[in-house]
């Protein structure tokens, strides 16, 4: 198994745009970003679209399982310069233990394959 040990969740995600006094306790928020114009939220494309949330982006959830830290050194670079020479977008979010990769969803097959080859 790759170095990374990336993991593909099930299902489509969406990034999505609300105002920022949009009560959101009741989502089931992947990840968000609090900007001027509004909060950027991640969540199921299912609960987006029930909710009535402009779609952004359609993506696909990849999780390095691999333990990051938030101060090392190259680990982004490394994965989304694999991934860019594959013509693949990322968007990468930082967790306390883990990285995301939210990639497009018609090139998440690609993506996880492209990581899977990835060593140190």
């Amino acid at each position: 198994m790759s170095y990374l040990k990336p993991q593909l969740h099930e299902g489509t995600y969406v990034f999505t745009s609300v105002s920022l006094d949009t009560p959101i306790s009741e989502l089931n928020v992947v990840a968000s970003v609090r900007e001027s114009e509004g909060l950027t939220l991640v969540l199921s494309e299912q609960e987006a679209s029930q909710r009535g949330f402009d779609i952004h982006f359609r993506c696909r959830w990849i999780t390095l399982t691999v333990h990051t830290a938030l101060d090392s050194e190259g680990l982004t670079a490394l994965f989304s310069h694999a991934l860019a020479r594959e013509s693949i977008a990322c968007n990468v979010i930082a967790g306390t233990h883990h990285d995301h990769i939210f990639v497009p969803k018609e090139k998440a097959e690609k993506a996880l394959q492209c990581l899977m080859k990835i060593q140190p």
